[in-house]
């Protein structure tokens, strides 16, 4: 199995196992995104504005056009005179955009609370970049414009206005001379007219003076993004993704063993078998009753996520058969009389309830005494009549330094391990009649105290 399956799997563990804790943090996420869609992104609402730039532009002039129309030249005087209280013109700066198109179109776009204020934006923005650039087409701040193409062209209509009053002055139809004299004087208003249509013609400024706003913004009727909606959704998918992260991360930094050589090698005894205990229902446990246990189980986190899917039992015949072996192999490991300590650590409740049905099945042979022992400072009783201990415990509940601690305080009170035996759940088949016991049924004996344990 690759790792990309195995990874496949987890998450697919984690989203079975846990959907309810998801579906909360989903929700508890969704509520954090609208709350900064309300106090930290209020709404917003964006209108543009088109410009057309007539004539032939190149790409890197029509970049300066947008520069231009951002530039605080242009959005200063706009922010005089709208005048909006607590916006400032920096800020206003900030809320205007500009962007070339296809075209030579520049679409000029402001942002604002409310829709109107939107609009009113960027049509004020487009008058004022429309303004400015016929200012600077048309030199209106230079004084020495009048000697440019402007001035020319009111020299030649004086000068027309001359030809014509030379032209009724001349003597109309009397005299070749005064013929010939208007004729010429035709010629040269004709010479005038079409040198200054060959200047207006060749000067680029002329036709680039003409910038032309393409109708008032279309006032906006939806939020700019992020939209509250896009908030809400994204808090909800962030707080998603981080609970599954969260889950991987603590499945990886998670030392607790698994497998039966690993534990057997951090207790460095001999595993002896391994036995199943069924699967208890939450409401037979005792330890499951309380707000906190409620709410844990209503959430789905009073189990292990990261442990495997109990699989479905034989039966209970099948069940004893292993605990019968177990309590076999002891008998052949102790010498008479065969008495064990048995050590469970504290909070294995897995392992309480194999205890308790490997007493039983044990029948006094070998006669067994169950300690439970804490993992935190571990404290077995000294060797009294025992051969040995017998540590019982199931899997992926403890780390190795755990179990070694276990190991050196059964040295400690004297106590060789002779052995491990590993619990594990299985899920119950259902019963199908509530019929008599099989005659060969060992009626089940209570499991021990967690402290001083029992004997049979």
């Amino acid at each position: 199995m690759s790792d990309d399956t195995i990874r496949l799997v987890t998450i697919g563990r984690i989203l079975r196992r846990r959907w309810r804790l998801l579906a909360v943090l989903t929700v508890v996420g969704a509520l954090v995104g609208y709350g900064a869609s309300v106090v930290v992104f209020p709404p917003r609402y964006t209108a543009s504005t088109s410009v057309l730039l007539p004539g032939q532009w190149e790409e890197r002039e029509l970049l300066t056009q947008v520069d231009i129309a951002t530039s605080s030249s242009v959005v200063d005087p706009v922010a005089a005179k709208l005048g909006w209280r607590g916006v400032s013109a920096a800020g206003l700066r900030d809320r205007v955009s500009a962007k070339a198109a296809d075209g030579n179109i520049i679409k000029i776009s402001g942002t604002a609370d409310t829709p109107k204020r939107a609009q009113q934006l960027s049509d004020r923005v487009a008058e004022e970049f429309v303004g400015f650039a016929a200012r600077l087409a048309g030199g209106g701040t230079d004084p020495d414009a009048a000697t440019g193409p402007e001035a020319l062209r009111q020299q030649v209509v004086e000068t027309n206005r001359r030809i014509t009053d030379l032209a009724n002055a001349a003597d109309p139809g009397k005299t070749v001379e005064s013929v010939q004299a208007r004729t010429e004087l035709e010629k040269l208003r004709t010479s005038l007219e079409e040198a200054m249509t060959k200047l207006d013609q060749a000067d680029p400024a002329a036709d680039r003076a003409g910038l032309v706003v393409m109708g008032p913004a279309a006032r906006p009727t939806g939020e700019a993004p992020p939209t509250r909606m896009q908030l809400t959704v994204a808090g909800a998918l962030l707080f998603f993704l981080l609970a599954v992260i969260g889950h991987l991360a603590v499945a990886r930094v998670n030392r607790r063993l698994r497998t039966e050589p690993e534990i057997a090698a951090a207790l460095g005894a001999t595993l002896l078998g391994t036995v199943d205990v069924p699967v208890e229902r939450p409401a037979d446990r005792a330890e499951d009753r309380g707000t906190r246990a409620r709410i844990r189980r209503l959430l789905g986190i009073d189990t292990r996520w990261d442990l495997p899917t109990p699989q479905r039992s034989g039966d209970e015949a099948g069940r004893r058969i292993r605990y019968r072996r177990v309590c076999a192999r002891l008998r052949d490991r102790l010498p008479a009389p065969r008495r064990l300590l048995v050590v469970v650590p504290n909070g294995d409740e897995i392992a309480r309830r194999a205890a308790g049905q490997l007493v039983a099945e044990a029948k006094g042979d070998p006669l067994l005494r169950v300690v439970d022992v804490s993992v935190d400072r571990p404290m077995v009783p000294d060797r009294g009549t025992e051969s040995g201990a017998l540590v019982v415990l199931s899997a992926g509940n403890w780390t190795a330094g755990q179990l070694a601690g276990i190991a050196e305080a059964c040295a400690d009170g004297r106590h060789e391990v002779i052995g491990i035996v590993v619990a594990g759940t299985v899920r119950d088949r259902p019963t199908r009649s509530a019929g008599h016991p099989p005659h060969d049924a060992t009626p089940a004996l209570a499991v021990p105290g967690p402290s001083t344990g029992g004997s049979a």
